[in-house]
C-alpha cells in the first residue's frame, strides 16, 4: 500500500503487491458469453427465446372501470332529440311560459300561442336556439327562451358475440358503448375482438369502432342508441405476442397481415435501450425466427401467432460501481467497461486512519443470484429428503411429522432470506485486480477493534479485541455456550467477507481471532434422521456464511 499527499487530504492507493497477489477469483456471468447465448437461440428456428406462457390481452382490464354505474344525463350537446324525450321550456319577456313539455310520435313539442314546434334530430346544443326561431315567427321581440333536456328515451340494446355474458340491456340512447359493454361482462379476453365491435340496427352495420382508440388515446366516437340495436363483438383477429423491454407486454391484435414492426413497436413502447428484436413463428407453413436490429424490424412484415421480443442486446461503453462504507468523496462511479478493482481504488480516496484497506470485498449481483440458486437447491433437498424418510412405528411416524412440520417452517423462513453477494479479493495483504461488473459495490470497512460474538452463546455482544485471547476466551466473556448450541461447531466471519468453519472436535479452538472479527455459534440440529440433520446443518452453515443470519429450526 503506498500513501500519497494530495490537495491536503490523505489518498490511499492500493497497489496489489506481487507477493500477496492471489487469482482465485474470477468475473462471473461475462456479458460477451452471454450475448454469444442470446444470438445463438435467436438464431435458431423454431426456438424460444423467453416468450412468456399466457401473454394477456392488451385492453383485458378496460373492463374493471365501473361502466355500469355511469350513466348520461341527456346533458350531452350532440345528443339528437328524440320522440318522448322530456323538455324544460322557459319563456319571458314578450310572453311568460315555463312548462316540461314531451315529444310527440311526431318529433313536435307543443306551446301555447305558438303552436308545434319541430324538434325531433335537433342537437341538444342547437334545441334553444331552435325554439327561440319558432318563437320569434310570432313574437318578434323582446322574448328569452331557456331549454334543458330533462331525460332521454329508454331504450333496449342487445349485446352478443364474444362478450362473456350476452343479453338485451335496458339503458337510455346517450349511454356510450362502453356501458352496454360493460353490462354484458367485457370483452371476452380470451377469444373476444377489442379491434372490431360492431352497432346494427335493423340488419345494417351503422357503426364499427377499434376500443383500441379509447385505449391508447381516449377516443371515443359518441354513438346514440335506438330501442332494439345490436351490439356485437367480433371474434378475435391476426394477433402477435410481445414481450421483453417493452412498457405494454401484452398480445396485440393487428388489423391484417400487412402490419410492419413500427405499428407493433406503437403499441408496445419499447424501452430506451431495445437495439434488437427477437421474432419467431410460421412462415409458409413451417417455423420462421430471426434475430433484427431493431431499424430493421420496424419495416420487417409481421403475421397473425409471431412472438415478438425485445432486447438490450449491445455492449455499453461504461457501467456504474459503487464504494460503500469508509471512504472519502463520491460513492458512485462511472468506469469504462473492463476496467479493474485496483483501477477504480486508486481513485478512491480514504483516510488511512479509518479505513482497513486490507480487508476490502466486493457486492456483486451475479453472485448473489447463484448464492440464492445454491440456498433453493439445499432447501428442495431437505424438503425431497423429509418427504421420502419411512417410519417403522407409528411413534416414530408421530415424531417425523413434527419434524416435518418444523423443517417447514424452517424453509419458509430461509426461502425469505437474500444473500449480500460477498465476493471475496484480499486475502495475506493482497487484492485480486479483477474485472469490475456492472452494479458491483467495492466495500472499504472501517478499521474496528471490536470482535462480535453471536449466535447460540449466553449474552450475545461485542467486546474489545484483547491480543493473545483465544476463541474459547471470547466464549467465556460472554457467558458461554445456550443448552441448544452446537458446541462442536462455529464459523468466523473475518472483516473482508472470509467465512472459517471451525470443528472443535478437531481441535481447532486455538484458531487466530483478528480485530473485527465475527463468531457464529450455530444451534443443535434436534432431528434424528442423519441424513435430514446434515442437509440441515448445510444450510445453516451457508445462511450463516452469505447473509450473517444464523436460523433456529424452533
Amino acid at each position: 500500500m503506498r500513501v500519497v499527499a494530495h490537495s491536503g487530504r490523505i489518498v490511499v492507493a492500493l497497489v496489489l503487491a506481487a507477493a500477496g497477489v492471489f487469482t482465485t477469483v474470477q468475473a462471473a456471468d461475462s456479458e460477451a458469453e452471454s450475448q454469444s447465448n442470446r444470438n445463438a437461440m435467436a438464431a435458431s428456428a423454431g426456438t424460444s427465446s423467453g416468450t412468456k406462457e399466457g401473454v394477456r390481452p392488451f385492453g383485458e382490464k378496460l373492463f374493471e372501470g365501473g361502466f355500469q354505474g355511469e350513466r348520461e344525463d341527456g346533458l350531452n350537446p350532440d345528443y339528437r332529440v328524440r320522440p318522448g324525450d322530456h323538455i324544460t321550456l322557459r319563456m319571458w319577456g314578450a310572453v311568460d311560459y315555463a312548462d316540461v313539455v314531451v315529444v310527440d310520435a311526431q318529433g313536435n313539442i307543443f306551446v301555447p300561442d305558438i303552436g308545434p314546434i319541430r324538434v325531433v334530430g335537433i342537437r341538444n346544443g342547437d334545441l334553444a336556439a331552435r325554439i327561440r326561431k319558432a318563437v320569434g315567427t310570432v313574437f318578434t321581440q323582446n322574448v328569452n327562451v331557456y331549454t334543458n333536456l330533462e331525460g332521454t328515451s329508454p331504450v333496449v340494446v342487445y349485446v352478443t358475440g364474444y362478450v362473456k355474458a350476452p343479453g338485451s340491456f335496458a339503458g337510455v340512447s346517450s349511454d356510450s358503448l362502453l356501458y352496454f359493454l360493460s353490462r354484458a361482462g367485457g370483452v371476452d379476453p380470451g377469444q373476444g375482438s377489442y379491434r372490431r365491435v360492431t352497432v346494427k340496427r335493423g340488419g345494417e352495420v351503422m357503426e364499427e369502432i377499434d376500443l383500441y382508440d379509447f385505449l391508447l388515446e381516449g377516443s371515443l366516437a359518441r354513438f346514440q342508441f335506438m330501442d332494439g340495436d345490436t351490439i356485437v363483438v367480433r371474434p378475435r383477429g391476426d394477433s402477435v405476442e410481445v414481450t421483453g423491454k417493452v412498457r405494454n407486454e401484452y398480445r396485440f391484435e393487428i388489423p391484417n397481415n400487412d402490419v410492419t414492426g413500427r405499428h407493433v413497436a406503437s403499441l408496445a413502447r419499447p424501452e430506451a435501450g431495445v437495439s434488437h428484436v427477437s421474432v419467431q413463428g410460421y412462415r409458409a407453413g413451417g417455423p420462421y425466427s430471426v434475430y433484427l436490429a431493431l431499424p430493421e424490424f420496424l419495416s420487417h412484415f409481421v403475421q397473425d401467432g409471431d412472438r415478438i421480443e425485445f432486447h438490450i442486446d449491445q455492449r455499453q461503453p461504461t457501467m456504474m460501481v459503487s464504494v460503500q462504507e469508509s471512504h472519502l468523496g463520491p460513492s458512485r462511479f462511472a468506469v469504462d467497461q473492463g476496467t479493474t478493482l485496483l483501477s477504480l481504488l486508486n481513485n478512491v480516496e480514504v483516510d488511512p486512519e479509518l479505513a482497513d484497506t486490507g480487508s476490502i470485498f466486493l457486492k456483486r449481483r451475479s453472485v448473489m443470484r447463484r448464492q440464492k440458486q445454491a440456498l433453493e437447491d439445499s432447501l428442495t433437498r431437505l424438503e425431497t429428503t423429509v418427504l421420502g424418510a419411512t417410519s417403522q412405528t407409528d411413534a416414530e411416524s408421530a415424531i417425523r411429522v413434527q419434524e416435518a412440520e418444523l423443517i417447514a417452517k424452517f424453509v419458509e423462513r430461509a426461502r425469505r432470506i437474500e444473500p449480500e453477494g460477498i465476493l471475496v479479493v484480499t486475502q495475506d495483504g493482497g487484492i485480486a485486480d479483477l474485472r469490475l461488473q456492472s452494479e458491483d459495490v467495492v466495500v472499504i470497512p472501517e478499521r474496528s477493534r471490536v470482535v462480535l460474538v453471536s449466535g447460540e452463546v449466553m449474552a450475545p455482544q461485542a467486546l474489545v479485541y484483547e491480543s493473545g485471547d483465544e476463541l474459547q476466551d471470547y466464549v467465556a466473556k460472554v457467558g458461554g455456550y445456550t443448552d441448544r448450541a452446537d458446541e462442536s461447531r462455529l464459523i468466523i466471519r473475518r472483516r473482508n467477507g472470509e467465512v472459517v468453519q471451525i470443528s472443535l472436535s478437531d481441535g481447532q479452538d486455538a484458531i487466530e481471532i483478528r480485530e473485527g472479527d465475527e463468531l457464529v455459534v450455530f444451534p443443535k440440529v434436534p432431528v434424528k434422521n442423519l441424513q435430514v440433520a446434515a442437509t440441515i446443518s448445510e444450510i445453516l452453515f451457508r445462511l450463516a456464511a452469505i447473509t450473517s443470519t444464523v436460523l433456529r429450526l424452533n
